[in-house]
């Protein structure tokens, strides 16, 4: 396009333009263009609303999101220098470039601390934008229960005196983020629009199903997915649920026989505790753990988190029927060691336990050690294979970079190049 030069004698500029290819360089000043003309500038610069739309983000982060692209200049005017540090930062920077941004940005007020009201200003903005509930005037008690799982999430602590906020450290917000790796995932990539349905799966069960007894809401399934790829949350079918079919072990196995894919167990227990196990490998009878590093353990109420394999041990999944030996417990588990797992639920589906557990560096998931189910459901993971994926390898320039037709569907030019 030959309009990327810049005369800027900014070290920051030129350093962050070494991070982009010639042509990736087009591609965003397009994108600016685009987006300055949308703000009414004379092509000088993106407005804060613009930009908000841009990144489909409103609010306190919206604003505080456009605060960090412009360098905290207060002057509302974004530059095409600015998109390019920022992007250079933001998605080409090392691991602890993009975290140190994304903390920065939690800090909503700019008052120098990540307190609770940050996080809550944050978690607001980001569960309503994955949730599919069009008007938000008012909080509903699901809104606030979705909103305290993930805050459950977070060690904060009040050792300010002069504060009686409780905060989050960067040590704590590293760990955070590794237990809510779906809400990692949504800030990391703010400057890079996405449908936000595509990172929630679609959930599929019977018609006759009733939807209130389901388990799995679209929160929990978002923060579940935030640890899978993105071929993995395309579509997730429901194969076994015990209010319908019966806690009954030999009915879970029958209905997920024909499942070979990757599966999500969870259980409600009855002290209310939410939580379950991602099983990269399918349920089979095996005398020994088995499985693969994919495998991860995951608690959806009161807390949401996520904990992923440690290294310490391959003792992943348990899938043990009909043995007679004491030293092989029948029934399916996850991690730690036999009689001891991270996760176990008996063959006969009636009670089970969790331990803290090595093989994932998990917690007991629930209120106490011995548990005992009072509801268990059983997702199938469809894998969207690469074929699937094909047409987005086809197209223009403009259908392959999704920042530009974003814009360019705002100002009305989507189709100028078909």
């Amino acid at each position: 396009m030959g309009n990327t030069q810049s005369n800027s004698t900014n070290p920051r500029f030129a350093l962050a333009k070494r991070a982009f290819t010639e042509k990736k360089l087009d591609d965003l000043k397009l994108l600016f263009d685009s987006l300055a003309a949308q703000s009414h500038t004379n092509g000088q610069y993106i407005s804060n609303s613009v930009f908000k739309v841009y990144i489909g983000v409103e609010g306190p982060l919206g604003d505080r999101m456009f605060d960090l692209v412009t360098q905290k200049r207060k002057d509302q005017k974004l530059t095409y220098e600015d998109l390019v540090i920022a992007k250079g930062t933001y998605e080409k920077g090392t691991n602890d470039d993009i975290e140190e941004f994304i903390y920065q940005l939690l800090d909503v007020f700019d008052d120098g601390v990540v307190g609770r009201s940050d996080l809550e200003a944050v978690l607001t903005t980001v569960l309503r934008n994955i949730s599919s509930h069009e008007s938000h005037q008012s909080e509903s008690s699901s809104d606030r229960e979705a909103l305290d799982i993930f805050l459950n999430a977070a060690n904060l602590t009040t050792d300010d005196k002069e504060s009686s906020e409780s905060r989050m450290s960067f040590e704590e917000f590293r760990s955070w983020c590794a237990r809510l790796p779906s809400v990692r995932k949504f800030l990391g990539t703010l400057l890079s629009p996405r449908d936000s349905g595509s990172e929630v799966p679609m959930l599929v069960y019977p018609e006759n199903f009733d939807p209130a007894v389901i388990l799995l809401r679209k929160e929990y399934a978002w923060h579940i997915g935030g640890a899978l790829p993105q071929d993995e949350l395309h579509e997730w079918r429901l194969l076994y649920h015990s209010t319908v079919h019966g806690l009954s072990f030999s009915t879970f196995l029958g209905n997920i026989s024909n499942d070979k894919g990757p599966t999500l167990l969870i259980i409600k227990d009855k002290e209310g505790y939410i939580y379950g196990g991602y099983a990269s490998q399918p349920w089979e009878r095996h005398a020994d753990f088995y499985g693969d590093m994919k495998s991860f353990l995951f608690q959806l109420y009161p807390k949401a988190s996520v904990y992923r394999p440690t290294g310490a041990n391959s003792n992943l999944q348990w899938c043990a029927i009909h043995f007679s030996s004491e030293s092989i417990p029948n029934g399916i588990g996850f991690g730690g060691r036999a009689h001891h797992f991270g996760l176990f639920i008996s063959a006969n589906f009636d009670q089970g336990h969790t331990f803290t557990c090595t093989t994932f560096g998990s917690p007991s998931l629930s209120k106490t050690h011995q548990i005992f189910p009072e509801v268990i459901e059983c997702w199938g993971v469809a894998i969207k294979r690469a074929q699937d994926n094909q047409d987005r390898l086809q197209g223009t320039v403009l259908e392959r970079f999704k920042e530009d037709r974003h814009m360019l569907n705002m100002v009305g030019l989507a189709n100028s190049s078909q």
